[in-house]
């Protein structure tokens, strides 16, 4: 695992590597704390959850399993850590922007969370699609609870800050 003395032969490794290469491997472990850990190639790479997938997932088990080949993107390499960061979302195309087509356009979805400020609602019929939020100030003291299903219109998304604007669909 990453953070021990590394042998020659680890070391020669690492040094054939390079950001932005890609990469096949096995995951071998999903650490309690959200990590997963790739072979790739008597090496172990890492991969953090945010570089899982573009789409929010609860935990990594919704995208890795033990066991399982994956194609991912080396991000770094760090021969004094001995870690080498891998992406899987980096060789796939971010699907937030193609949401910016449906902006006007009204999308039914169940309701995933009620908040203080609104409800957030899923606009995309997958698991783990991405979720709009609804502001308190568009429903107009409607009572929801998280199921529910509400026509919504996108009116705005924010790819930087990965956030998407709803309102009550008419």
């Amino acid at each position: 695992m990453p953070g021990r003395a590394l042998d020659g032969r680890e070391l020669e490794f690492l040094r054939s590597l390079r950001r932005g290469r890609v990469v096949t491997g096995t995951v071998i472990e999903i650490a309690p704390f959200g990590v997963t850990f790739v072979d790739i190639g008597g090496f172990t790479a890492m991969i953090n959850i945010p570089e899982l997938s573009w789409r929010p997932i609860g935990h990594p088990s919704d995208v890795v399993a033990v066991g399982r080949r994956i194609t991912a993107e080396i991000l770094d390499v760090d021969i004094e850590r001995g870690r080498v960061p891998l992406s899987i979302k980096a060789l796939q195309p971010d699907p937030l922007p193609e949401l910016r087509r449906r902006v006007g356009q009204p999308i039914t979805g169940p309701v995933t969370k009620v908040a203080p400020f609104g409800v957030f609602v899923r606009v995309e019929d997958i698991e783990h699609g991405f979720e709009g939020l609804l502001p308190g100030s568009e429903m107009a003291g409607m009572a929801v609870e998280a199921g529910d299903r509400l026509t919504v219109n996108i009116v705005h998304v924010d790819v930087t800050r990965r956030r998407i604007r709803l309102a009550l669909g008419r």
